[in-house]
Protein backbone atom coordinates (compact mmCIF):
# COMPACT_ATOMS: atom_id res chain seq x y z
CA UNK A 1 0.00 0.00 0.00
CA UNK A 2 1.26 3.38 -0.98
CA UNK A 3 1.77 5.84 1.71
CA UNK A 4 0.65 9.73 0.39
CA UNK A 5 2.06 12.53 2.45
CA UNK A 6 1.70 16.49 1.65
CA UNK A 7 5.38 18.17 1.35
CA UNK A 8 5.30 21.35 3.53
CA UNK A 9 6.06 23.62 0.27
CA UNK A 10 2.86 22.17 -1.36
CA UNK A 11 0.92 22.59 1.89
CA UNK A 12 2.24 26.49 2.04
CA UNK A 13 0.95 26.78 -1.23
CA UNK A 14 -2.26 25.48 -0.74
CA UNK A 15 -2.97 28.02 2.66
CA UNK A 16 -1.85 30.61 0.46
CA UNK A 17 -4.13 29.96 -2.04
CA UNK A 18 -7.30 29.18 0.02
CA UNK A 19 -6.57 32.09 2.81
CA UNK A 20 -7.73 34.81 -0.16
CA UNK A 21 -11.17 33.25 0.50
CA UNK A 22 -11.65 34.42 4.32
CA UNK A 23 -14.26 33.88 7.03
CA UNK A 24 -16.85 33.73 4.51
CA UNK A 25 -15.66 31.44 1.90
CA UNK A 26 -13.77 29.03 4.48
CA UNK A 27 -17.69 28.60 5.66
CA UNK A 28 -18.94 27.93 2.18
CA UNK A 29 -16.16 26.03 1.49
CA UNK A 30 -16.40 23.99 5.24
CA UNK A 31 -20.17 24.02 3.94
CA UNK A 32 -18.86 21.60 0.45
CA UNK A 33 -20.39 23.29 -2.16
CA UNK A 34 -19.88 20.67 -4.27
CA UNK A 35 -21.77 17.63 -2.82
CA UNK A 36 -23.88 20.74 -1.66
CA UNK A 37 -24.60 20.81 -5.34
CA UNK A 38 -25.65 18.13 -6.11
CA UNK A 39 -27.18 17.28 -3.34
CA UNK A 40 -29.60 20.61 -4.34
CA UNK A 41 -29.77 19.17 -7.60
CA UNK A 42 -31.04 15.58 -6.76
CA UNK A 43 -33.86 17.24 -4.75
CA UNK A 44 -35.02 19.25 -7.65
CA UNK A 45 -35.00 16.54 -9.85
CA UNK A 46 -37.52 14.54 -6.90
CA UNK A 47 -39.40 17.67 -7.38
CA UNK A 48 -40.12 18.12 -11.18
CA UNK A 49 -40.74 14.34 -11.30
CA UNK A 50 -43.50 14.62 -8.62
CA UNK A 51 -44.54 18.12 -9.49
CA UNK A 52 -45.66 17.24 -13.38
CA UNK A 53 -48.29 14.89 -11.46
CA UNK A 54 -49.76 18.57 -10.40
CA UNK A 55 -48.94 20.39 -12.95
CA UNK A 56 -52.06 19.89 -14.32
CA UNK A 57 -54.06 20.87 -11.16
CA UNK A 58 -56.35 24.34 -11.44
CA UNK A 59 -55.30 24.50 -7.93
CA UNK A 60 -51.53 25.08 -9.14
CA UNK A 61 -50.77 27.75 -10.86
CA UNK A 62 -47.14 28.03 -12.02
CA UNK A 63 -46.31 30.73 -9.33
CA UNK A 64 -47.07 28.25 -6.59
CA UNK A 65 -44.44 25.51 -8.13
CA UNK A 66 -41.79 28.19 -8.53
CA UNK A 67 -42.43 29.28 -4.91
CA UNK A 68 -42.50 25.45 -3.68
CA UNK A 69 -38.99 24.81 -6.17
CA UNK A 70 -37.07 27.89 -4.63
CA UNK A 71 -37.83 26.85 -0.81
CA UNK A 72 -36.96 23.04 -2.20
CA UNK A 73 -33.29 24.48 -3.28
CA UNK A 74 -32.69 27.00 -1.02
CA UNK A 75 -33.62 24.49 2.14
CA UNK A 76 -32.10 21.85 1.00
CA UNK A 77 -29.17 23.73 0.21
CA UNK A 78 -28.82 25.61 3.54
CA UNK A 79 -29.65 21.97 5.31
CA UNK A 80 -26.77 20.00 3.39
CA UNK A 81 -24.55 23.09 3.76
CA UNK A 82 -25.19 22.73 7.50
CA UNK A 83 -24.65 18.64 8.00
CA UNK A 84 -21.15 19.03 5.85
CA UNK A 85 -20.06 21.99 7.98
CA UNK A 86 -20.85 19.09 10.90
CA UNK A 87 -19.48 16.80 9.65
CA UNK A 88 -16.09 18.64 9.24
CA UNK A 89 -16.13 20.31 12.37
CA UNK A 90 -16.36 16.75 13.95
CA UNK A 91 -13.40 15.19 11.78
CA UNK A 92 -11.34 18.41 11.71
CA UNK A 93 -8.14 16.54 13.34
CA UNK A 94 -8.38 13.71 11.52
CA UNK A 95 -8.79 15.77 8.26
CA UNK A 96 -5.58 17.67 9.51
CA UNK A 97 -3.98 13.56 9.00
CA UNK A 98 -5.19 13.20 5.35
CA UNK A 99 -3.45 14.97 2.80
CA UNK A 100 -6.36 14.96 0.55
CA UNK A 101 -7.87 17.00 3.63
CA UNK A 102 -5.10 18.79 5.46
CA UNK A 103 -6.26 21.90 3.07
CA UNK A 104 -9.90 22.41 4.80
CA UNK A 105 -10.39 25.52 6.48
CA UNK A 106 -11.01 24.08 9.92
CA UNK A 107 -7.38 22.02 9.97
CA UNK A 108 -5.78 25.00 8.23
CA UNK A 109 -7.15 26.92 11.13
CA UNK A 110 -9.27 29.31 8.75
CA UNK A 111 -11.91 29.45 10.56
CA UNK A 112 -11.92 27.86 14.36
CA UNK A 113 -14.38 24.92 15.41
CA UNK A 114 -16.63 27.44 17.36
CA UNK A 115 -17.22 29.29 14.14
CA UNK A 116 -17.90 26.13 12.35
CA UNK A 117 -20.26 24.53 14.94
CA UNK A 118 -22.34 27.70 15.26
CA UNK A 119 -22.48 27.95 11.15
CA UNK A 120 -23.28 23.98 11.10
CA UNK A 121 -26.00 24.34 13.24
CA UNK A 122 -27.63 28.04 11.64
CA UNK A 123 -27.37 26.78 8.69
CA UNK A 124 -28.97 23.45 9.42
CA UNK A 125 -31.45 24.99 11.58
CA UNK A 126 -32.36 27.67 8.76
CA UNK A 127 -32.79 25.40 5.45
CA UNK A 128 -35.14 23.60 8.02
CA UNK A 129 -37.22 26.15 8.55
CA UNK A 130 -37.33 27.45 4.77
CA UNK A 131 -38.14 23.95 3.90
CA UNK A 132 -41.21 23.64 6.20
CA UNK A 133 -42.48 26.97 6.06
CA UNK A 134 -41.75 27.30 2.50
CA UNK A 135 -42.57 23.94 1.07
CA UNK A 136 -44.08 21.59 3.91
CA UNK A 137 -43.32 19.68 7.22
CA UNK A 138 -42.85 16.19 5.53
CA UNK A 139 -40.07 17.77 3.32
CA UNK A 140 -38.26 19.24 6.31
CA UNK A 141 -38.62 15.64 7.91
CA UNK A 142 -36.65 14.36 5.24
CA UNK A 143 -33.84 16.91 5.13
CA UNK A 144 -33.70 16.32 8.93
CA UNK A 145 -33.32 12.64 8.64
CA UNK A 146 -30.87 13.53 6.42
CA UNK A 147 -29.23 15.38 8.79
CA UNK A 148 -29.05 13.19 11.37
CA UNK A 149 -27.98 10.23 9.81
CA UNK A 150 -24.67 11.93 8.23
CA UNK A 151 -23.80 13.26 11.61
CA UNK A 152 -24.64 11.47 14.19
CA UNK A 153 -24.87 7.66 12.77
CA UNK A 154 -22.50 7.65 9.89
CA UNK A 155 -19.19 9.83 10.73
CA UNK A 156 -19.03 8.57 14.30
CA UNK A 157 -19.75 4.97 12.12
CA UNK A 158 -16.78 5.34 9.69
CA UNK A 159 -14.47 4.95 12.88
CA UNK A 160 -15.67 1.48 13.81
CA UNK A 161 -16.87 -0.39 10.30
CA UNK A 162 -16.29 -0.07 6.90
CA UNK A 163 -20.46 -1.25 7.14
CA UNK A 164 -20.52 2.62 7.55
CA UNK A 165 -21.26 2.82 3.47
CA UNK A 166 -24.22 1.94 3.86
CA UNK A 167 -25.13 4.17 6.44
CA UNK A 168 -23.63 6.93 4.27
CA UNK A 169 -25.51 6.66 1.62
CA UNK A 170 -29.22 7.45 3.38
CA UNK A 171 -28.33 11.10 3.42
CA UNK A 172 -27.15 11.02 0.15
CA UNK A 173 -30.17 9.02 -1.35
CA UNK A 174 -33.09 10.95 1.21
CA UNK A 175 -32.89 14.25 -0.96
CA UNK A 176 -35.14 13.15 -4.17
CA UNK A 177 -37.36 12.38 -1.43
CA UNK A 178 -37.09 15.95 -0.13
CA UNK A 179 -37.81 17.46 -3.48
CA UNK A 180 -41.08 14.64 -3.87
CA UNK A 181 -42.49 15.93 -0.93
CA UNK A 182 -42.16 19.42 -1.40
CA UNK A 183 -43.86 19.31 -4.78
CA UNK A 184 -46.64 18.15 -2.87
CA UNK A 185 -47.33 21.16 -1.02
CA UNK A 186 -50.13 20.38 1.33
CA UNK A 187 -50.26 17.11 -0.09
CA UNK A 188 -46.82 16.21 1.38
CA UNK A 189 -47.62 13.07 3.26
CA UNK A 190 -49.27 11.08 0.44
CA UNK A 191 -46.52 11.57 -2.01
CA UNK A 192 -43.87 9.79 0.29
CA UNK A 193 -46.06 7.00 0.48
CA UNK A 194 -45.77 6.82 -3.52
CA UNK A 195 -43.58 4.68 -5.14
CA UNK A 196 -41.73 6.84 -7.41
CA UNK A 197 -39.89 9.01 -4.89
CA UNK A 198 -38.77 5.69 -3.51
CA UNK A 199 -37.23 4.37 -6.84
CA UNK A 200 -35.25 7.64 -6.53
CA UNK A 201 -33.97 6.75 -3.15
CA UNK A 202 -33.24 3.06 -4.22
CA UNK A 203 -30.87 4.35 -7.56
CA UNK A 204 -29.30 6.88 -5.29
CA UNK A 205 -28.66 5.02 -2.76
CA UNK A 206 -26.97 2.12 -4.81
CA UNK A 207 -25.20 4.53 -7.04
CA UNK A 208 -23.63 5.51 -4.33
CA UNK A 209 -21.77 1.74 -2.88
CA UNK A 210 -19.62 1.57 -6.38
CA UNK A 211 -19.04 5.22 -6.22
CA UNK A 212 -17.17 5.41 -2.96
CA UNK A 213 -15.60 2.00 -2.97
CA UNK A 214 -13.60 3.78 -6.07
CA UNK A 215 -13.06 6.87 -4.01
CA UNK A 216 -11.65 4.71 -1.22
CA UNK A 217 -9.41 2.82 -3.03
CA UNK A 218 -7.78 5.93 -4.55
CA UNK A 219 -7.16 7.28 -1.31
CA UNK A 220 -7.12 4.17 1.22
CA UNK A 221 -3.79 5.52 2.72
CA UNK A 222 -5.23 8.63 3.35
CA UNK A 223 -8.55 6.97 5.44
CA UNK A 224 -5.99 4.82 7.53
CA UNK A 225 -4.06 8.11 8.36
CA UNK A 226 -6.80 9.24 9.43
CA UNK A 227 -7.92 5.79 10.87
CA UNK A 228 -11.30 5.85 9.50
CA UNK A 229 -12.75 1.97 8.65
CA UNK A 230 -13.33 1.31 5.09
CA UNK A 231 -12.76 -1.76 3.42
CA UNK A 232 -9.88 -0.37 0.76
CA UNK A 233 -7.83 0.26 4.11
CA UNK A 234 -8.36 -3.23 5.27
CA UNK A 235 -8.54 -4.85 1.81
CA UNK A 236 -4.68 -5.05 0.77
CA UNK A 237 -5.43 -7.29 -2.05
CA UNK A 238 -8.23 -5.20 -2.93
CA UNK A 239 -9.93 -8.58 -3.79
CA UNK A 240 -13.11 -8.29 -1.54
CA UNK A 241 -13.37 -4.51 -2.41
CA UNK A 242 -13.37 -5.63 -5.89
CA UNK A 243 -16.31 -8.12 -5.69
CA UNK A 244 -18.47 -5.61 -3.59
CA UNK A 245 -17.65 -3.00 -6.30
CA UNK A 246 -19.13 -6.01 -9.19
CA UNK A 247 -21.95 -7.04 -6.79
CA UNK A 248 -23.20 -3.06 -6.27
CA UNK A 249 -22.70 -2.31 -9.73
CA UNK A 250 -24.98 -5.68 -11.04
CA UNK A 251 -27.41 -4.40 -8.20
CA UNK A 252 -27.04 -0.88 -9.82
CA UNK A 253 -29.31 -2.10 -13.21
CA UNK A 254 -32.54 -3.01 -11.68
CA UNK A 255 -32.15 0.01 -9.18
CA UNK A 256 -31.65 2.64 -12.47
CA UNK A 257 -34.84 0.88 -14.07
CA UNK A 258 -37.17 1.03 -11.14
CA UNK A 259 -38.31 4.71 -12.44
CA UNK A 260 -39.76 2.91 -15.24
CA UNK A 261 -41.94 0.43 -13.19
CA UNK A 262 -42.67 2.98 -10.47
CA UNK A 263 -43.59 5.60 -12.96
CA UNK A 264 -44.50 4.35 -16.32
CA UNK A 265 -46.58 7.70 -16.80
CA UNK A 266 -43.86 9.37 -16.85
CA UNK A 267 -40.60 7.55 -17.74
CA UNK A 268 -40.51 4.53 -20.30
CA UNK A 269 -38.47 3.31 -23.09
CA UNK A 270 -36.50 6.21 -23.79
CA UNK A 271 -35.07 6.40 -20.59
CA UNK A 272 -35.00 2.65 -19.71
CA UNK A 273 -32.94 1.82 -23.17
CA UNK A 274 -30.15 4.75 -21.96
CA UNK A 275 -30.78 3.40 -18.71
CA UNK A 276 -29.29 -0.17 -19.71
CA UNK A 277 -26.83 0.98 -22.36
CA UNK A 278 -25.07 3.35 -20.09
CA UNK A 279 -25.13 0.91 -17.05
CA UNK A 280 -23.17 -1.63 -19.59
CA UNK A 281 -20.32 0.50 -20.21
CA UNK A 282 -19.80 2.01 -16.11
CA UNK A 283 -20.18 -2.23 -15.36
CA UNK A 284 -17.39 -3.00 -17.82
CA UNK A 285 -15.29 -0.47 -15.82
CA UNK A 286 -16.15 -2.12 -12.51
CA UNK A 287 -15.10 -5.68 -14.07
CA UNK A 288 -11.99 -4.10 -15.25
CA UNK A 289 -11.19 -2.79 -11.46
CA UNK A 290 -11.78 -6.35 -10.48
CA UNK A 291 -8.91 -7.23 -13.36
CA UNK A 292 -6.26 -4.67 -12.24
CA UNK A 293 -6.97 -3.48 -8.90
CA UNK A 294 -5.21 -0.12 -9.68
CA UNK A 295 -5.52 2.97 -8.59
CA UNK A 296 -5.89 3.78 -12.06
CA UNK A 297 -8.65 1.62 -12.89
CA UNK A 298 -10.20 2.64 -9.45
CA UNK A 299 -10.20 6.41 -11.13
CA UNK A 300 -11.88 5.05 -14.32
CA UNK A 301 -14.76 3.63 -11.87
CA UNK A 302 -15.04 7.36 -9.95
CA UNK A 303 -15.01 9.16 -13.02
CA UNK A 304 -17.72 6.62 -14.66
CA UNK A 305 -19.63 7.17 -12.00
CA UNK A 306 -20.10 10.80 -11.86
CA UNK A 307 -20.89 11.16 -15.57
CA UNK A 308 -22.96 8.10 -15.09
CA UNK A 309 -25.67 9.58 -12.54
CA UNK A 310 -26.18 13.42 -14.13
CA UNK A 311 -26.74 11.76 -17.29
CA UNK A 312 -29.18 9.47 -15.58
CA UNK A 313 -30.94 12.07 -13.34
CA UNK A 314 -31.10 14.33 -16.78
CA UNK A 315 -32.80 11.39 -19.01
CA UNK A 316 -35.70 11.21 -16.27
CA UNK A 317 -36.52 14.72 -15.95
CA UNK A 318 -36.34 14.99 -19.71
CA UNK A 319 -38.65 11.70 -20.56
CA UNK A 320 -40.94 13.06 -17.52
CA UNK A 321 -41.59 16.35 -19.33
CA UNK A 322 -41.75 15.90 -22.79
CA UNK A 323 -44.10 13.19 -22.22
CA UNK A 324 -46.25 15.63 -19.64
CA UNK A 325 -45.77 18.95 -22.38
CA UNK A 326 -45.69 17.27 -25.63
CA UNK A 327 -46.54 13.48 -25.63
Amino acid sequence: MSRVVATPDSVSAARSQRSRSGVVGSIVEAGKPGITRMVTITALVGFVLSAVGYAGDAARGWGELLALAIACAVGTALSSMGANTLNEWMERDRDALMPRTAHRPLPEQRISPRIALVAGVLESIVGLAILALGANLWAALVSLACIVTYVAIYTPMKLKSPVSVLFGAIPGALPPLIGWAAAGAANGGPTLLQAGGWSLFTLMFVWQIPHFMAIAWMYRADYSLGGFRVLASEDPTGVRTARNMIGWAIVLLPATLMPVWAMPERVGFVYGAFAAASWIGFFWLTIGFGRLRTRDAARRVFFASIAHLPLLLLMLVGEALVRRFVG
